[in-house]
C-alpha cells in the first residue's frame, strides 16, 4: 500500500481562551506557529505505520485507537521520516520533548485554536455541512474530507471521530485520563461543539475515537511547558486539598 504521510496545515501563532468547566476559570493561551493535520489520521495512514492488517476503512479516520497507540504511531512515523521523536515512553509514563520536530498529538489549546479557525461560536459553520453526526445516521466514520473545511482548511474537526489530545482531562478526579475533542459520528449536536472536552484512560479502546497529528518544535530542550500545557499545572491540578471525594482517583506524580 503506497501511502503518503498526513497532509499538514501551517497555522500562524495566536491566542485561544480555554475554560475549565469544573473550576469555572478561563485561561488565555498564547500559541506559537505550528502544523496540524488537514484531516484526522486515516485508516490507510495508520496502517502504513502500525501494520496493513489493521486497516478496515482506508479513507476514513482511523478509529478505536488508544491514546498510547496514537503516541506510539507518532514516534514511529517520525522515525520513518527522519524526524526527532516527540515522546519518550516507559510503560505507562510518557514524556514530551517540546523541542522535537516529530509528529505529536496537539495540546487542547492547539486543537481548539485549529478547530475554531477564528470563529467564536460552538461550530465553525452549519453543523450538517461540516460534521458527521447522529443526524447522518452513519454506522461508522465517513470518508475524511467530504464535509466542508473550516477557514484554516482543516476537515472534520467536529464530528466523524473524537480526537485524542496530549493533555490530562482532570488529574485530580480521573487520574491518568487523557482528553479527546470534537465529537463522533453517532453524537447528537449538543455534544459536537468546539469547546466540548471528554476523557478516558490512555489504554481505553473507544470505537469513535481517533487522532489528528500536530508538528512543530514549540520550546527549548528540557522545557516542561508549551502551547497551553505545563507539567507544573498538571501537578497543581492533581492536588486534592482535604479528604478525597468518593470516586476520585488523583494522579500521583513522582
Amino acid at each position: 500500500m503506497d501511502v503518503k504521510p498526513p497532509q499538514l496545515l501551517s497555522l500562524p501563532g495566536g491566542q485561544i481562551e480555554l475554560r475549565d468547566a469544573r473550576s469555572g476559570r478561563t485561561n488565555l493561551v498564547d500559541l506559537v506557529a505550528f502544523e496540524i493535520g488537514r484531516t484526522a489520521v486515516t485508516g490507510a495512514e495508520f496502517a502504513a505505520i502500525a501494520g496493513p492488517e489493521l486497516v478496515d476503512l482506508p479513507r476514513a479516520p482511523a478509529h478505536a485507537v488508544t491514546w498510547f497507540e496514537a503516541i506510539d504511531w507518532c514516534n514511529a512515523a517520525s522515525g520513518a521520516e527522519g524526524l526527532s521523536p516527540a515522546y519518550a515512553r516507559t510503560g505507562r509514563n510518557v514524556e514530551w520533548n517540546v523541542a522535537a520536530n516529530g509528529y505529536r498529538l496537539p495540546t487542547e489549546a492547539e486543537w481548539e485554536y485549529a478547530c475554531r479557525a477564528g470563529s467564536d461560536g460552538p461550530h465553525y459553520g452549519p453543523l450538517d455541512e461540516i460534521a458527521w453526526t447522529a443526524k447522518d445516521g452513519a454506522a461508522a466514520p465517513g470518508e475524511a474530507g467530504l464535509k466542508k473545511p473550516n477557514d484554516f482548511g482543516a476537515y472534520d474537526m467536529l464530528g466523524n471521530v473524537w480526537e485524542w489530545c496530549w493533555d490530562y482531562a482532570d488529574p485530580a478526579r480521573y487520574g491518568e485520563y487523557r482528553t479527546f475533542r470534537g465529537g463522533g459520528w453517532a453524537d447528537e449536536a449538543w455534544n459536537v461543539r468546539a469547546s466540548v472536552r471528554r476523557g478516558s484512560a490512555p489504554d481505553a479502546i473507544l470505537e469513535d475515537v481517533g487522532f489528528r497529528v500536530a508538528r512543530g518544535a514549540c520550546g527549548v530542550p528540557a522545557a516542561s511547558s508549551a502551547q497551553g500545557w505545563s507539567a507544573e499545572s498538571d501537578r497543581e491540578r492533581a492536588r486534592v486539598r482535604g479528604p478525597i471525594p468518593f470516586g476520585w482517583t488523583p494522579l500521583k506524580f513522582d
